[in-house]
């Protein structure tokens, strides 16, 4: 059986899977996968689930608030700000839609705050301008 190697690298941390028969994501395009010796691939993952199966065939789930992925050599760099694995689906997409999707609304409304602060900033210069 064909297999290839998955890193998982996060803020948190890093973990190296071996036996991966197949990787199944999505990206703005849509849904994909991906299997031993694929062509050499790169794409960002969109919020959401993704998942994979091992050599024993069965399937672990990955939560992730997006991520960079890489395929060269028979290997899979995952790289994201964070993300959470289980083996349990029910678990796992409970736990996308209460800890990461809580997550994302937080930087998402800092972003906000950061953009509002930056527009102020900008006015504010703006402004001292005229009276130079």
């Amino acid at each position: 059986m064909r297999t290839f190697g998955l890193e998982l690298r996060s803020a948190g941390g890093a973990e190296t899977i071996e036996g991966v028969i197949s990787f199944v994501g999505e990206d703005q395009s849509g849904r994909f996968g991906i299997q031993a010796h694929h062509e050499r691939f790169m794409t960002a993952l969109v919020f959401g689930l993704a998942r994979f199966r091992l050599h024993d065939r069965r399937w672990e789930y990955l939560a992730l608030s997006g991520a960079l992925l890489y395929f060269a050599d028979n290997r899979l760099w995952l790289a994201t700000r964070r993300y959470l694995r289980d083996s349990d689906y029910k678990r796992i997409s409970g736990t996308l839609n209460t800890t990461l999707l809580a997550e994302e609304k937080k930087l998402q409304a800092s972003h906000e705050s950061l953009r509002r602060l930056e527009e102020a900033m900008l006015k504010r210069l703006r402004q001292m301008r005229q009276y130079l």
